[in-house]
């Protein structure tokens, strides 16, 4: 089967420039079968869960027809206004050769400052039913001309009681609009609103995911830092010593710069994406299987198909953006009933997809830490000296001993010996590690905060919702566990007091938050 690539799907020039600099290298299955159908002019209901990429199988059609008429072009509706923000970020980065003037609207941010936007000109808005309802009764957002109409999130909205502000929103559009509903699940309620809202000829594309297991091999962790991934992965390459092992990036830009930085710092490593030509690829491949390559970096396409015995260590230092994914990521090691090891670095930012690859895959993903300075030169130190014993055992190096005898009339064998084995470690530990507590959870202070599943808190809901209130990076904010009435969160230590101070007592998730101090996690 030939593999599709988004210039297959007769968009613009501009939007596959755009989509080609956010490093995507063909489209997802929703994506496959959406956009299509979208650029045609057909009403559509997308059914696909979270992390698909269903904002850009609607955003890229969205951009690629939309004219400029003065008038509000689109309107695209989210449950929450954190899934607004980052809709629209992604809007943004898919528009970024087209002149589209996009704004978010929502509630918890003054009005005034929405409504000025407005009023100087917008073509795409994405907002929350009840901030867009009400922009619409204050005559400030006129749908009467819109082209485009889409619920995101459409089952999620409904279960948080928006229906009467949907149906509103609806009857104030454009009847000639093209409609387009996404949902991971189709409760009879969305039936019900398609049936009454879209074209009799609407289309239905489902996009349910094959999800495999693969029980082989053992899934970890680590919690880091963005300015400490780079360092994170040395270190975890420097303790494992893995004897083949593939590293997944995200998109081709990553891959050679982590390539290209691995390299300078003396790993035996390449890396291959879709940019590559196919003898290129090849020869990589093959240097790779025979052992001359050590670790190959690479993206999901370019790994694709790839079956090599032996892989001892996947390594995702991007999390991928669908679990299927990282399924087909993970299942490149434990292959023949061998057992593999999968890592994954996580930012605060990438807690949320972390949780979902967990429910999605029923696997348990466990934590581990960085490992520290001297870890690793324990490491370092039981693997040379085994390589030693092993070279004693050959009785090859009886060449040497002439000047070793030499070295003797001066210094002990003890100190030879150690200044050998420094040398070696030296050479094999090419990262100026310095700092001991990269990563470790004594970096954070754990806190307790009396919202949970219940409020339907989500990481992401929390994440911003401190960083927001307390004026922190989002690097501040470590592993976060939702129970159902409350949540434990890591943070950095020296955001603790504005979060004491300005968070606690505040609303989130409908709840006042009420937030203390917890005992460490054990």
């Amino acid at each position: 089967m030939n593999t599709i690539r988004f210039s297959d799907l007769n968009l613009d020039p501009k939007i596959l420039k755009a989509i080609d600099d956010m490093g995507f290298e063909e489209p997802s299955k929703i994506q496959i079968e959406v956009i299509p159908v979208l650029l045609q002019g057909y009403d559509a209901i997308g059914q696909a869960q979270t992390g698909t990429g269903k904002t850009l199988a609607f955003g890229a059609p969205i951009l690629n027809n939309m004219e400029s008429t003065g008038y509000i072009n689109s309107l695209i509706l989210t449950p929450t206004r954190e899934l607004a923000v980052q809709v629209n970020d992604e809007l943004v980065r898919i528009g970024k050769y087209t002149n589209a003037k996009l704004l978010p609207v929502y509630g918890g941010q003054p009005i005034e400052r929405q409504i000025r936007a407005i009023k100087r000109g917008v073509d795409i808005i994405v907002g929350t039913p009840g901030r867009v309802l009400d922009l619409i009764r204050r005559n400030v957002i006129n749908l009467k001309h819109i082209k485009f109409l889409i619920l995101d999130e459409g089952d999620q909205m409904l279960d948080m009681g928006f229906i009467s502000d949907i149906e509103a929103i609806i009857k104030a559009s454009n009847h000639d609009r093209q409609t387009m509903i996404f949902s991971a699940t189709m409760p009879d309620a969305i039936k019900k609103l398609a049936k009454q809202y879209m074209r009799p000829n609407a289309k239905h594309i489902s996009v349910i995911r094959n999800v495999m297991t693969v029980s082989t091999v053992e899934q970890y962790y680590y919690e880091i830092k963005n300015k400490d991934k780079f360092e994170s992965l040395c270190r975890i390459l420097d303790v494992e010593e893995p004897s083949s092992s593939i590293i997944f990036c995200r998109t081709k830009r990553g891959v050679d710069e982590l390539t290209q930085a691995l390299q300078a710092r003396g790993y035996n490593v390449e890396g291959m994406h879709g940019d590559m030509n196919q003898n290129q690829r090849l020869q990589t491949l093959n240097r790779f299987k025979n052992g001359n390559v050590e670790f190959l970096v690479a993206t999901d396409v370019a790994a694709r198909g790839i079956d090599i015995e032996g892989v001892s260590h996947v390594i995702n230092y991007d999390l991928p953006q669908d679990t299927e994914s990282y399924v087909h990521r993970i299942g490149r090691t434990g292959r023949a009933n061998r057992g593999g090891i999968a890592y994954s670095l996580v930012t605060p930012k990438e807690y949320s997809m972390l949780k979902l690859i967990q429910r999605t895959t029923k696997s348990k993903i466990k934590r581990k830490e960085i490992p520290t300075i001297d870890e690793i030169f324990h490491s370092k130190y039981h693997s040379i000296v085994s390589r030693v014993k092993k070279s004693l055992e050959k009785d090859d190096f009886k060449k040497f001993i002439p000047l070793v005898s030499e070295l003797d009339e001066d210094y002990s064998l003890v100190d030879i010996s150690a200044a050998l084995m420094s040398l070696v470690y030296d050479k094999e530990v090419t990262f100026d590690y310095t700092n001991d507590d990269i990563g470790h959870s004594n970096d954070y202070t754990r806190l307790f905060i009396s919202v949970g599943k219940k409020d339907r808190l989500k990481p992401k809901v929390l994440v911003r919702f401190l960083c927001s209130n307390a004026q922190i990076s989002s690097e501040s904010v470590g592993d976060i566990d939702i129970m159902d009435k409350f949540s434990f969160v890591n943070v950095d230590k020296n955001a603790v007091k504005p979060i004491l101070k300005h968070c606690s007592g505040k609303m989130l998730s409908g709840r006042r938050a009420i937030i203390q101090i917890s005992k460490p996690k054990k």
